[in-house]
């Protein structure tokens, strides 16, 4: 019996330079890190404040570290694929062989999707619900920890794939016949599952968390009417999380119980169908694109409302447009696979489904457009991205609206077409947003704005460089090429290949500048230090705090009596025409106790999934033991909360309400 199961020396790519080259530089880079961290003497404080805080904000701001540095992986993959297609054109090959250029777009859309547009919209959400909902915390601050770790589980399983063994050769959606044990025998595709698994897992505990906190922990008088719109759409994407979630840890259990135990759920020689695999993916994945969307367009609502300098257009109509994407998502999963066979009803229904979420769609699109008009619009980072994003956004909608059409999708379904309407979809909307939140909240979450000249030039290589890299795939598309091409006869196609790996390398710019501005802005944050908490002067609950919020986020809990509940008492204040402030009565608050849970967790989560992935049975029952153990431990602990004295909290408040006074 081999102790190992499949894991040998043959696993490891030694063959391939440019694996082994990457695998290098990320090893090293994890030791250098870890080694410079040991160091300084960093390990006790980052695991007393940062790897066991069960803070919502501490929380928000990991889940973001992780998705930018997936962001620069899953680049780095984006860069090599047009590369290759620029260059292997006719006679020439390339440089990257066939089996790796697969893994290379299986991989790219996996991290950009599962590993870092979802961890920074939920990280985001994070840090700045609970804020302005005007509460302490997250409903369960423990599983908040817990899923943050299991989805770093997955991150880790996925590079880990870099050097040992091989990543899924399937694409990012792993369809069968080909992901089945025939097809794909090597661990690529079991990667994957466990992969995805463990961190479905934990987003789904997320989806559940933040259900539960908007709807049971709201501060004292915030009805669901008075609640930011960005609150709104992070209800929705999380009531998504909780429906749709479970379809894809089902369908993928279903997988993996045709790989692991010779079952038939997918195979087509065992009575199986392939087509039912495709129908349960996406109808999790169609609700998964309003996921990630949907808090984005929360952020536009806000940005545009505060740079503005008046309250948004239309907040019921926002709402009601919010909550009817999120209903109509669930009814046009089919318009992915119009070419699968259905009958022309079938296609006409899910075409006119598509059509008709477009609607509330353009609802918002108004909305914003209203409400700066007349407002005194300030044209600060977080404005561009808002405005770059209406204008992708619609260009990308339009074209959605295209291929929602049977006949038209039957001619574009598995071109290049496709391809950029996803990008400029997911790009122009999910990424523009979640950039212009991260610079818009920077200074809430650490206490200085983040510098204004090199945001604006991240902005403009960003903006210039999509439509370099994903017009031309619109133009391929309609001339005839398909998704997936290592190499291509058509040299006529070439010169909008290298147009397109130009647009990639100006992208590539634009990220380089937004590290500069951090690098600038942590070297000038006392010059860019903001005092007040609130460098925007703006709308909601969050700017009514400390920059950074102290741990209890509020010394007392707000009292809400209206929309934009904090610009109203600004006004008063301003005016003089509120009621005299009565004196504060500080009381000592409980907050929930650092643990461990979710770091151990997630060591025994890695350990299983690798295990399950090369068939090291022994090690993969130590690893479900000991997350049960861990499990075990912390359902019997003593204490989960301590007591924040309430002089110290008595003492910070007073502090920054010295500060801010004029």
């Amino acid at each position: 019996m081999n102790l190992l199961g499949k894991l040998d020396w043959s696993v490891v790519p030694f063959d391939q330079p440019i694996v082994m080259f990457a695998t290098a530089l990320m090893v090293l880079t994890v030791v250098f890190v870890l080694g410079w961290t040991a160091f300084k003497g960093y390990v006790p404080y980052l695991w007393r404040e940062w790897l066991t805080s069960v803070d919502h904000k501490r929380i928000g701001v990991m889940y973001i570290v992780l998705a930018l540095i997936m962001l620069l992986r899953g680049f780095t993959d984006a860069i090599m694929m047009r590369a290759q297609q620029a260059v292997a054109a006719g006679g020439a090959q390339g440089y990257l062989p066939p089996e790796h250029f697969d893994q290379i777009f299986s991989a790219h859309g996996t991290i950009m999707i599962f590993f870092m547009a979802m961890p920074f919209v939920i990280g985001v959400m994070n840090f700045v619900v609970p804020l302005q909902l005007g509460v302490r915390d997250m409903a369960f601050p423990t599983l908040n920890s817990v899923a943050l770790w299991l989805t770093a589980s997955g991150i880790l399983l996925t590079n880990v794939s870099l050097a040992v063994g091989e990543f899924a050769k399937t694409g990012w959606v792993a369809y069968p016949p080909l992901s089945e044990l025939q097809f794909s025998p090597g661990v690529g595709v079991d990667y994957y599952l466990w992969a995805l698994q463990i961190s479905g897992v934990g987003t789904l505990m997320t989806g559940i968390n933040f259900v539960a906190t908007i709807l049971k922990t709201r501060a004292p008088g915030m009805g669901y009417m008075r609640m930011p719109v960005f609150c709104w759409t992070a209800l929705a994407s999380n009531l998504l999380i909780v429906a749709a979630f479970p379809v894809l840890t089902a369908t993928l259990a279903m997988l993996l119980l045709d790989r692991y135990l010779g079952f038939h759920f997918f195979s087509v020689d065992g009575q199986g169908n392939p087509m039912m695999y495709v129908n349960l993916f996406w109808v999790w994945g169609h609700p998964e694109v309003y996921i990630l969307v949907l808090p984005a367009f929360g952020i536009f609502s806000e940005v545009i409302a505060t740079f503005s300098s008046k309250p948004l257009f239309g907040y019921r109509s926002m709402v009601a447009a919010t909550m009817v994407i999120c209903v109509l998502s669930f009814l046009v999963w089919l318009h992915h696979f119009f070419t699968m066979g259905a009958s022309a009803d079938v296609n006409g229904f899910f075409g006119v489904m598509t059509m008709v979420i477009a609607v509330p769609t353009g609802v918002k699109v108004f909305n914003w457009l209203f409400t700066m008009y007349g407002g005194r619009v300030r044209f600060t980072v977080p404005v561009l991205w808002s405005i770059g994003f209406m204008v992708t956004f619609v260009i990308g909608g339009m074209t959605g609206v295209l291929m929602a059409v049977p006949p038209a999708d039957f001619q574009l379904h598995n071109s290049l077409f496709l391809v950029a309407h996803f990008h400029n979809v997911i790009i122009g909307g999910v990424v523009f947003g979640l950039l212009a939140g991260f610079n818009y909240w920077f200074p809430k979450a650490f206490g200085f704005t983040l510098d204004e000249r090199w945001g604006k030039r991240a902005f403009w290589c960003w903006f210039i460089g999509f439509y370099l890299a994903f017009m031309p795939l619109y133009v391929l598309g309609l001339l005839g090429m398909t998704r997936r091409m290592q190499h291509y006869d058509n040299v006529d196609w070439q010169p909008w290949l290298v147009l397109a790996a130009v647009g990639v390398a100006v992208i590539l710019a634009g990220i380089v500048c937004q590290v500069v501005q951090l690098v600038v802005s942590i070297r000038d944050r006392a010059q860019l230090r903001d005092v007040t908490g609130d460098p925007w002067n703006g709308r909601t609950l969050e700017w009514s705090t400390a920059s950074p919020p102290p741990a209890w986020n509020f010394a007392l809990l707000p009292r809400v009596a209206e929309r934009d509940t904090y610009w109203v008492r600004k006004k008063l204040a301003h005016a003089k025409d509120g009621p005299p402030t009565p004196p504060r009565e500080y009381e000592p608050i409980e907050m929930p106790k650092n643990s461990a849970t979710g770091f151990v967790t997630a060591f025994f989560a890695v350990v299983t999934g690798f295990a399950l992935i090369w068939h090291i049975w022994w090690m993969a029952a130590l690893g479900v033991f000991g997350a049960f153990v861990t499990l075990l431990v912390f359902a019997f602990r003593d204490r989960e909360e301590f007591e924040m004295a309430a002089d110290k909290i008595a003492q910070f408040d007073r502090g920054h309400q010295a500060e801010v006074a004029p």
